[in-house]
């Protein structure tokens, strides 16, 4: 069994990976640890301490063998199986992540979205018919998704989490610009745009001259 690795991590060999493809698909067929640190902005120790978590990999003098590396980061990232995602709120987030291809490229498939807005409910999006959020409770109950993305106004969130928790659902993303409170054994991932936006400010504020 795996021992439990910080976010931090995990978010890094998601970066590897972007990285190690994009290296695969100009005709790389090795890469060293100095490399990949460069790229993500870490170092080599912390590239292979990242990767010692998961195995042996690579060999030394020689580096990792790209296709190698490829496959076995797709395994520990859980990329080797297709997962149903839900979409809840039908606003412009909501819609920039429905129709954003590079999900499905990495297995995570848009199945449903919903709203609350008449106006928006029954609406087409390319194959996706926007469903009232009144049936969220019993179609996740019988559709089981494995990811849900909250993209409502803040007042709502907590009860849609409340909802998607009820039904089944583990892993929540969450863009509604609060925070939400959910069992110790769902994941969530809050996305802040204030907070980044502030830690660009903050970079540029203190930046060298």
């Amino acid at each position: 069994m795996v021992k439990r690795v910080a976010d931090s991590t995990v978010r890094r060999l998601s970066l590897y990976l972007s990285f190690l493809e994009e290296l695969s698909g100009s005709g790389a067929a090795t890469v060293s640890s100095d490399v990949l640190a460069r790229l993500g902005g870490t170092t080599s120790a912390q590239v292979r301490k990242d990767l010692s978590f998961f195995g042996s990999f690579g060999k030394r003098g020689l580096g990792y063998a790209v296709p190698e590396l490829i496959e076995s980061l797709r395994d520990i990232l859980g990329l080797r199986r297709e997962w149903k995602v839900c979409i809840v709120g039908a606003g412009k987030i909501g819609v920039a992540l429905a129709r954003y291809p590079g999900f499905a490229e990495k297995g995570f498939h848009v199945v449903a979205v919903y709203d609350a807005d008449p106006k928006k409910i029954g609406t087409q999006w390319d194959s996706l018919l926007v469903r009232d959020v009144a049936t969220l409770s019993s179609d996740t109950n019988r559709e089981h998704y494995d990811i849900a993305v909250i993209a409502v106004p803040a007042e709502a969130a907590q009860n849609v989490a409340d909802i998607l928790v009820e039904a089944g659902v583990k892993a929540i993303m969450n863009f509604a610009p609060s925070q939400i409170s959910v069992p110790p054994d769902v994941v969530v991932r809050t996305v802040n745009m204030a907070l980044e936006f502030e830690g660009l400010s903050y970079a540029l504020a203190h930046r060298t001259k």
